[in-house]
């Protein structure tokens, strides 16, 4: 036992912990990087994405045909190609679907898909999907050995490694994605801009980012809004990084009665509608945001309109800046433009993206058009024999007659050279032959011989050879020309950029302008005239004016300020919430706020002690409150005069 127990230890090695901590973990993050978490620069999608699209390619939910379940998707895909929860499955299947998230949705669906507002879809049991029409320029070309297969989990199927895909998809829909160590955040782009800047790429492959930035001027979001800054955009488009704001449309309508209200039109993406909403309503009960009477949502499918209805005279512009400073109706939006290239995570910028996506669409074009050639060439190679079996019908039909069995009849076929008159034009032009008068057939030219129908021996049916080898003879030139040259090439790709532009694109729905809009705080403040009042005590508050009403003829009068029973009103003074305010303390200092700053208070209210508002010690008390003029400027003509109890005095200028 002893002997046994020391061989076999002899066969272990020693691993220090760290190392093989080290060395696991890598595994695992590479893992999670290049198969899970980040995009392909290729095709734009990561593996969850690219194993849907191509199960349901595979299980024939074509745009053209009728909705599936989502269930029966789900479960080809975790059967097949993705062994991981079917929930995340289907959560990555519904991203493709949402018109929201997308630019350009990759799937069909029926049923309920989720909302802007949150809401989350329907189980899969109830849904329906298909492939979205856009997706066959993804999958186009599958067939025809275009990219590299590998086998799947279990090794028994196989799987694609990319999609060759037609268009630049990781630009046209973005990607985000956090895998170990490092995250990427790709904004997605108007599909038109995108093709535009590819073709003007292709052009010239010296372009600079700035002149595609004359195609591509920045990133088009499916729920619009406004990008500010186009220098932060093309700082981006130039490192791979960057961080720019984006904002939601606030429109201004006015209605009868002279009412105005605010309609947002447009939120950033990825905002939730819904949980904005309930943000501004929580603002107007804080009395954060004065001045909204009601907010409705009147939201479609024709997009999003939400109505903030204002109180009279109160100024629109400063309740869009409120919105805007104080919700994520305007918030910013980091891209990180990380993406696997050759199966490492790389950091591109705008140029880089297009220059990668061309190599690869160069590649599967050749490789398209070699598959093309190779069956018009064995198509043609076929037809050529039917082409002089046709010219040697009698003879032919005498051989296959006097023959016993097929294999004899093959072999005195394939041994006999016939002659050609009419077929040697035909030979000259797809098989290069000159000054033949004799050919002699190959194997799988005898086999079409001995399949072929006696209507193709009418004179319509010896036309149609001639006409489809013909038609061949072009399409193999063509073909060649692509393969040889690459001015054909580029042509080719360009051709089938523009088709996929003019069926697809739309209009861009998110503007971009120059300006940085960063409003300062008094900016965001209603210009209202209000009453100050401070008791004895040091209790003080702000009324809107509005609030006091001209005693009339016989009236009873309105309640005042209700203060403690040993305190009193020693100050009452008018102002707007843009004044300055001096407050002086029996100790010789100056204090200087806002009157906005001065809490809000009812006409009762005996409104908040100083000491909240100001950093007085407690042995201090306010002497004297003293309002400043709006503007500034007017300050240099002020003069302050300081008299304390025991007769002293000085003067300072304001």
């Amino acid at each position: 036992m002893e002997k046994n127990t020391v061989e076999r230890n002899k066969s272990f090695k020693p691993i220090f912990v760290q190392d093989e901590m080290s060395s696991s973990y890598l595994s695992y993050a590479m893992s999670v990087i290049v198969s899970r978490a980040l995009p392909d620069v290729r095709d734009g999608l990561k593996p969850v994405h690219r194993r849907i699209i191509y199960a349901m390619y595979k299980g024939g939910y074509d745009w053209s045909k009728p909705f599936r379940k989502s269930a029966r998707i789900v479960g080809d895909v975790i059967g097949k190609y993705h062994p991981h929860g079917d929930q995340s499955v289907y959560d990555a299947l519904v991203r493709l679907v949402q018109d929201f998230s997308m630019s350009l949705p990759l799937i069909s669906g029926q049923g309920n898909f989720g909302s802007i507002d949150g809401d989350p879809p329907a189980a899969m049991r109830y849904t329906e999907t298909k492939l979205g029409r856009i997706a066959q320029f993804l999958t186009e070309g599958l067939e025809k050995n275009t990219v590299n297969y590998r086998s799947n989990y279990d090794e028994t199927e196989k799987e694609p490694e990319v999609l060759p895909s037609q268009y630049p998809n990781i630009l046209v829909n973005g990607a985000g994605g956090i895998a170990v160590g490092m995250a990427t955040s790709i904004p997605p782009h108007n599909l038109g801009e995108i093709i535009d800047g590819t073709v003007a790429f292709i052009k010239n492959k010296d372009i600079t980012i700035g002149q595609l930035m004359k195609h591509i001027p920045g990133p088009d979001f499916p729920t619009g809004g406004i990008i500010i800054g186009k220098d932060i955009i093309k700082q981006g488009y130039n490192k791979g990084r960057g961080s720019f704001k984006i904002r939601g449309e606030i429109d201004l309508e006015e209605k009868k009665g002279g009412r105005e209200t605010l309609i947002i039109k447009s939120i950033p993406y990825q905002v939730n509608k819904s949980i904005l909403i309930e943000k501004i309503a929580q603002l107007v009960r804080d009395k954060k945001i004065e001045g909204i009477r009601d907010i409705r949502d009147e939201s479609n499918r024709e997009g999003i309109r939400v109505v903030i209805e204002l109180r009279k005279s109160v100024e629109p512009e400063t309740i869009r800046r409120q919105l805007y400073k104080l919700t994520n109706i305007e918030s910013s939006f980091g891209f990180n433009t990380l993406a696997i290239v050759n199966n490492k995570p790389k950091i591109l910028n705008l140029k880089e993206f297009i220059s990668e996506f061309l190599k690869f669409r160069e590649d599967t074009v050749i490789k398209r058009v070699k598959f093309d050639l190779k069956k018009a060439e064995e198509r043609a190679h076929i037809l050529i024999g039917l082409a002089t079996a046709v010219e040697n019908i009698d003879e032919v039909i005498k051989i296959i007659k006097n023959s016993k069995d097929t294999q004899i009849a093959k072999k005195n076929l394939l041994s006999k050279k016939w002659k050609i008159k009419k077929s040697v034009k035909l030979v000259a032009l797809i098989e290069k032959k000159k000054n033949i008068s004799s050919y002699t057939l190959t194997v799988e030219q005898v086999n079409a011989i001995l399949e072929l129908r006696l209507q193709k021996l009418t004179a319509f049916g010896i036309g149609e050879i001639e006409s489809e080898i013909n038609n061949l003879a072009k399409l193999i030139i063509d073909y060649n020309k692509i393969i040889n040259s690459k001015k054909e090439l580029y042509n080719l790709i360009i051709r089938e950029l523009e088709i996929i532009k003019d069926k697809f694109s739309t209009p861009r729905k998110t503007k971009i302008i120059d300006a940085v809009l960063n409003y300062n705080i008094e900016e965001t403040i209603q210009k209202e005239s209000v009453v100050i009042s401070i008791t004895n005590q040091g209790y003080i508050k702000r009324s809107p004016l509005s609030s006091l009403k001209a005693q009339k003829r016989g009236g009873k009068g309105k309640t005042g300020i209700s203060t403690r029973e040993e305190d009193f009103v020693v100050q009452i003074f008018t102002a707007n919430t843009h004044t300055p305010v001096l407050f002086f303390s029996t100790q010789g200092l100056v204090y200087k706020i806002k009157a906005h700053k001065i809490p809000e208070g009812s006409a009762t209210s005996k409104g908040k002690s100083i000491f909240n508002i100001l950093p007085l010690k407690s042995h201090h008390s306010i002497s004297s409150i003293m309002p400043l003029p709006e503007d500034e400027s007017e300050w240099k003509n002020l003069m302050v005069i300081f008299a304390t109890s025991k007769g002293n005095i000085r003067k300072k200028y304001a």
